[in-house]
């Protein structure tokens, strides 16, 4: 029996964990059921699917691979880890498509792997929901349908044509950035980041091939926000409202926002019914509930939100704005009145006083429930703004609104303060004509209407009965006559009260006549006036300037300004300040109510440039300079600007100016000027120098102020005169030797003689009658029939050291022999000589010289073998004019000195001119 209960004891377990084993080891847990449905409104697919009842028996842990699938292609793969439990019920899986259902048919399968295992199950079949693209439609589609869309987000529309229809067209107005995915039939278009700006909605056009088209709108707001400054409150302990502030969605009408105020505890019942306008409010009895805890739900098709508040009605008292407010003044005081709509509550109030500058003042009342308050300290004869509310004096939640502003003036007073007086003081025949001037600072407080101002003035020495007249308030001067004594002047403003404090001032018996003499100092304009300094002395407890604000003007507008006893410089600016006009400050100082003039100031609030260019009355020239002179420059009050000095320009007609010591000026017409500055203003005359001789130049004055100058329009021109000095370098270079070529060419003949002496014609000579010497038509001398008239012979002692030159018959040139060391003198024969002397056996011994002025005119025949005797004498056309190296005979050696007669070589009287050259005599050699 033990062993069998043993036996048992052991099966048993390995009996029940035999199934759990065998699902171990089972591979896959298929898919047994799958079911896919849509939700159109959310665009959601909805999958319900299901395993083997074995698998939720033994609670497995599964994973599960889901995809879905658009057309024919996989748009989306998850996976899901589920651990089953035994009670079987199917498991769900929801999508969200980001493309409307309607558009294209959606697909779902699932497969299935247990954790403990690693092989997943065969996929599900394909569980198909069909779009409307395999529909039988005949026109084209917008999905999804017209709806509210959230601004800033996105969506994806769709067209579906009919079918066997080509869409051919898809857009969206207003035009935003959209991406677009084509289909024959089905076209897509995604529009991102929606907003209100480009309008509360967008329409959406389609159209097919057909041009057959669908429309569609969907508008753009923004969900409703958690409502703002939501409380309640009671001004009657009646009945409760509720406030709080709209917020802006950009939906209306039908999809505005809808409000709905109800108890917390059951929201299902309203308590009353919203309104809006600016500020949203909704009321109800109070009854007898004492503590509420209320909501206010705010909703549109976007979203919901709301708010909460839990109050007693005891402490939201909110009370009314008093009513019959009216006030009861003194010169400082007023007290203000108002009553209650609810006698019943005890309210706190507060005042609000705005005074004339703006200033706010608060004045709470002193005890609860007062109906007045009473305030203090104002001024007299003074509007002011006042204004009340009220809050509950117990459990105080907030104010009312404030009552209608209520505007009030105190009555008037004594003015306090004096007035601001000043004086113009003209010397006249016996005495002073004083004009007085005054006006209100910002001290003086007039505390009422001010009616009249009294003058009144008396003499200091004697004590004499003062004088007085009383002028309207329309008067701000007047004049009185005083003699040459000192006097006590004051004048006083008079309201309906009282007159003011005396202003006084003293005018001595020294008149200000010495000071006339002072010399006027220039000041400078600034951004924000006339800068004016002073020498301060330390007497002085102020100082005063005046001037005229129209100084050309009569009356001038008297102006002064008073300044404390530590100043040295002050700004005058003046509206009726304008450039260009001299403006002049007289400085003054003040002690005892006696005013003492210190200094004279002239100055412009921006100076211009001069009206008038200077007169310019005198030029001097000379070849390289111009001196100018002009008038006296007129510096009278009338001028825009202090002259500062002046610019003299110069420029040649012809070209640039360039010359030394001068600055370039280019002018707008970008021509370019010489400008010389002359810094001043007293000087009238300056030298342009460096100016070209014989030159036009344009050349003009301009005077200049702080101002500048006007711009430079008409030049005068000057003509500069020839250089005389080159004049008189030209005179001696050309003139005189113009001069002595023209006596030459006068005395011609006297010269030519001089010079050139007459040369007897050889066609006279007798020894050319031989007719058979000629050599090319030219007539030539037979040296042996020449007999010399004249020898020209050197020193005995020279002649005997001359060596004979010896002549070849066989060659012209001449050799030299070396007698004693010296050299024979000689003359080269020209070629056409040596040509003609007859030949001989035997060597020949001549000296030969050279006669450089050896010429003859020769009448040019043309038969060579013409006889002499045919030459006319005086014929001299076609004449030539001959040079040739003349032959002497050699008379200092003996053998030739013995037979001169029988060798013939000779210095021809009649100076025969040999053939060869037939150089004219401007073209003689200089050898």
């Amino acid at each position: 029996m033990m062993n069998h209960f043993m036996i048992l004891a052991v099966l048993l377990p390995l009996r029940t964990c035999h199934p759990t084993y065998s699902w171990q080891e089972s591979d896959v847990f298929p898919v047994t059921y799958l079911n896919v449905s849509k939700d159109l409104d959310l665009q959601r697919l909805l999958v319900e699917w299901d395993v083997v009842k074995s698998a939720h028996d033994a609670e497995l842990a599964i994973s599960f691979e889901i995809q879905v699938r658009r057309t024919n292609e996989v748009v989306w793969t998850e996976f899901q880890n589920v651990t089953l439990d035994k009670l079987g019920k199917p498991l769900h899986w929801t999508w969200d498509s980001d493309i409307p259902l309607e558009c294209m048919s959606h697909a779902v399968r699932i497969r299935s792997k247990a954790e403990t295992s690693k092989i997943w199950s065969q996929w599900s079949l394909w569980e198909t929901l069909p779009g409307l693209d395999a529909s039988n439609r005949s026109v084209p589609q917008i999905f999804p349908k017209e709806k509210i869309l959230a601004e800033g987000s996105s969506i994806t529309l769709c067209c579906i044509g009919g079918k066997g229809r080509t869409i051919k067209e898809f857009s969206v107005y207003p035009t935003v950035d959209v991406n677009k995915y084509t289909k024959s039939q089905v076209r897509l278009l995604t529009v991102e980041n929606l907003s209100h700006d480009k309008g509360s909605n967008i329409h959406v056009y389609c159209y097919d091939e057909d041009k057959r088209s669908h429309e569609a709108a969907f508008f753009v707001g923004k969900p409703p926000d958690t409502p703002k400054d939501f409380s309640c409150q009671t001004q009657d302990m009646k009945r409760v409202t509720c406030t709080w502030r709209e917020e802006e969605t950009y939906l209306y009408g039908k999809n505005s926002p809808r409000y709905t105020l109800s108890k917390t505890s059951s929201q299902k019942m309203a308590l009353c019914k919203a309104s809006c306008f600016k500020q949203c409010s909704c009321s109800w009895d109070i009854g007898q509930q004492w503590i509420w805890n209320v909501t206010v739900t705010v909703e549109n098709p976007l979203g919901k939100k709301t708010a909460t508040d839990v109050f007693d009605v005891n402490h939201r008292m909110y009370p009314t704005a008093p009513f019959q407010v009216w006030e009861d003044c003194t010169d400082t005081e007023m007290t203000l009145h108002w009553n209650y709509e609810n006698n019943e509550i005890e309210l706190f109030c507060q005042t609000e006083v705005v005074h004339p500058d703006g200033k706010v003042e608060l004045h709470n009342s002193s005890v609860a429930d007062s109906r007045r308050v009473k305030v203090r300290g104002l001024q007299p004869y003074t509007e002011y703004t006042a204004r009340v509310r009220c809050g509950a004096a117990r459990h105080f939640w907030r104010w009312s609104e404030w009552t209608q502003p209520l505007t009030t003036r105190t009555k008037e007073g004594t003015p306090s303060g004096k007035l601001d007086i000043w004086r113009e003081i003209t010397p006249v025949f016996g005495g002073l004509n004083v004009t007085l001037f005054w006006k209100q600072t910002p001290s003086f407080q007039a505390n009422g209407k001010i009616i009249s101002y009294e003058v009144t003035w008396e003499k200091i020495e004697d004590g004499s009965q003062p004088e007085s007249i009383s002028f309207s308030s329309v008067y701000n001067s007047t004049r009185i006559f005083i003699d040459n004594h000192s006097y006590r002047i004051s004048v006083m403003a008079k309201n309906n009260v009282n007159f003011s404090l005396p202003s006084i001032l003293i005018i001595s018996r020294a008149t200000d006549n010495s000071t006339e003499e002072l010399k006027e100092g220039q000041v400078n304009g600034t951004d924000d006036g006339i800068f004016i300094s002073w020498e301060p002395r330390s007497i002085y407890n102020s100082y005063i300037i005046d001037w005229c604000n129209f100084p050309r003007l009569q009356p001038c507008d008297l102006q002064w300004k008073r300044l404390g006893p530590n100043t040295s410089s002050a700004v005058i600016s003046s509206a009726a300040f304008v450039p260009g006009v001299r403006y002049k400050f007289s400085i003054y100082g003040s002690v005892a109510n006696r005013a003492s003039l210190l200094e004279k100031k002239i100055g412009y609030l921006k100076e211009l440039p001069p009206r008038l260019d200077p007169v310019v009355r005198k030029l001097d020239l000379t070849y390289n300079s111009v001196t100018l002179s002009w008038d006296s420059y007129l510096t009278n009050e009338s001028e825009p600007g202090f002259v500062r000095g002046y610019h003299v320009y110069v420029s040649p007609m012809q070209g640039n100016c360039n010359l030394k010591g001068s600055k370039k000026h280019v002018l707008s017409d970008e021509s370019e000027l010489c400008k010389y500055t002359i810094e001043n203003p007293e000087e009238k005359r300056y030298t342009v120098k460096h100016l070209m001789p014989n030159t036009k130049y344009k050349i003009v004055v301009k005077a200049f102020t702080g101002g500048g100058e006007t711009p430079i329009v008409n030049f005068r021109y000057i003509d500069t005169p020839y250089n005389s000095n080159m004049l008189y370098f030209i005179f001696l270079l050309v003139i005189v030797p113009t001069l002595v070529a023209a006596i030459c060419h006068w005395k011609m003949k006297w010269v030519k003689e001089w010079c050139c002496p007459v040369i007897p014609s050889p066609n006279k000579s007798k020894v050319l009658s031989f007719k058979e010497f000629k050599i090319d038509s030219e007539k030539v001398l037979k040296i042996n029939d020449c007999i010399p008239d004249m020898l020209a012979m050197d020193s005995n002692a020279e002649a005997h050291k001359l060596h004979p030159v010896t002549w070849s018959s066989l060659s012209s040139t001449p050799t030299e022999d070396k007698i004693d060391g010296h050299n024979s003198s000689w003359i080269y024969p020209g070629e056409n000589v040596a040509g003609d002397f007859p030949p001989t056996d035997t060597p020949q011994t001549h000296t030969c010289f050279e006669n450089f002025a050896y010429s003859s005119p020769l009448e040019a025949e043309s038969d060579p073998y013409q006889m002499p005797e045919t030459l006319e004498a005086g014929k001299t056309n076609q004449a030539v004019v001959l040079y040739q190296p003349q032959c002497y005979i050699d008379i200092f050696h003996e053998d030739a000195a013995s037979t001169t007669r029988e060798r013939g070589t000779a210095s021809c009287s009649d100076e025969i001119p040999l053939p060869g050259r037939s150089d004219t005599l401007d073209h003689i050699p200089d050898h």
